[in-house]
């Protein structure tokens, strides 16, 4: 990994922690993410060729409360403004600690911004993009992508987001246990989204962007440490343990996508998966059954066993058919086609996938026919197989799947 991209990946660590600790102390959410991103982009400009400071962190807080500065000056008299912030901006902030010392505040900063992004005052989806921008560092390109919408729209989706919890008067601290519980689920499906788009990227040449998923790691377990008895928190890190746990083996040395078929299962996080298998079991026992429970059941059958032929697809058919019922969606369909078709052949399989073929959420995604194509070539209909692997390729974002359709396609010929 060369120094710009080391680079990228230590700002985008930073950038929620930051961002968290000028919302602390200023407030004014809205104003401190556009003072953030000026202090991220100055430092990805100057860090390449003047080094990296001693104390990133200071470094950035020190750049991004200048710049709040200069908004609030924007907004209220200058000299007020000025002193005030001045004046709440602890000055030992700016310098590296002592040897022995950490300023890291009790909270998590981060794990609180969270549960702010999450405000009842914004929709599910601005939460969501808000989020990703805010928690997730995610680019307005990257989430735009994610949501198949322009640019320029999610670009005003996340600043009227901001503007909504300015406006309904959210404040950055800890929420009252009542609206925390209102609040995650939507923080769990914003954990799980940072965590899939870290584990498979919607775009770009690289399959996976580590730091992402590692992020959505450490804060659903810094989630779970704050609600240890919840059975889909620990659902959902079970999850992403068990899921994250194939990472070393999903990729070839030159970058190209390995199927989960023809991994190297020794490759494989053993350690990761004993934690996963571990959380879920002791959720299924004592909690009420969740979806996230369930998918984490079902990677944890896929872990389980030490050969591909080995996996135990009437075990995961059954998950996935409970997990139908209790929260459907044409994703799930298409994941309980392919078990399916393991189980009573790819006919069956494709019967079940026409009943989605229709749903306006799949129609422009690559996902179905990647699906479809699959079990065509299990049935041996190698043409129609190509077929739909060509389709697949032309709607893949993500370099390293479109290169796989496309040589799945070929063997085809």
């Amino acid at each position: 990994m060369g120094a710009p991209e080391r680079t990228e990946d230590l700002l985008r660590t930073l950038a929620p922690q930051v961002l968290g600790a000028l919302v602390r102390r200023y407030g004014h959410f809205d104003l401190a993410e556009d003072a953030v991103q000026e202090a991220l982009l100055a430092a990805a400009v100057q860090w390449p060729q003047a080094g990296r400071p001693d104390n990133p962190r200071g470094w950035l807080i020190k750049v991004g409360a200048r710049r709040l500065t200069d908004l609030l000056r924007a907004e209220e008299a200058r000299r007020r403004r000025e002193e005030t912030a001045y004046a709440l901006t602890p000055r030992d902030e700016f310098y590296a600690p002592a040897p022995g010392e950490s300023r890291a505040p009790s909270e998590d900063d981060t794990l609180t911004l969270l549960f702010l992004c999450c405000h009842p005052a914004l929709t599910p989806a601005a939460q969501t993009a808000l989020t990703l921008r805010a928690v997730g560092g995610l680019t307005t390109a990257e989430i735009a992508r994610a949501y198949l919408v322009p640019e320029a729209t999610m670009a005003q989706r996340i600043s009227r987001a901001k503007q909504r919890i300015r406006a309904a008067g959210g404040h950055f601290r800890a929420p009252a246990p009542e609206d925390r519980a209102a609040r995650l689920g939507a923080v769990l499906q914003i954990l799980y989204l940072i965590f899939n788009e870290g584990y498979t990227a919607t775009s770009g040449s690289r399959l996976q962007r580590v730091e992402l998923a590692r992020e959505a790691i450490r804060l659903t377990r810094s989630l779970r440490a704050l609600l240890p008895e919840d059975g889909e928190v620990a659902g959902l890190l079970a999850l992403m343990l068990l899921t994250d746990a194939r990472r070393a083996a999903r990729t070839a040395p030159d970058g190209s996508l390995v199927p989960l078929a023809e991994q190297d299962r020794g490759a494989w996080d053993r350690e990761a998966i004993a934690e996963g298998v571990a959380l879920v079991s002791d959720a299924l026992r004592r909690t009420p059954l969740g979806p996230y429970q369930l998918q984490a059941a079902i990677a944890a059958v896929h872990d389980e066993a030490a050969r591909p032929e080995d996996t135990d697809w009437r075990e995961i058919l059954g998950l996935y058919r409970l997990l139908a019922r209790i929260a459907p969606s044409p994703v799930v369909t298409l994941n309980e086609a392919v078990a399916l078709a393991m189980v009573s052949g790819p006919r069956a399989g494709l019967d079940l996938l026409a009943t989605v073929a229709g749903d306006p959420h799949l129609a422009d995604h690559h996902r179905l026919d990647a699906v479809r194509a699959h079990l065509l070539e299990q049935a041996g209909e190698r043409a129609e197989a190509r077929a739909a692997y060509g389709r697949a390729a032309e709607r893949a974002l993500s370099v390293p799947e479109k290169r796989y359709l496309q040589t799945r396609a070929a063997r085809l010929r």
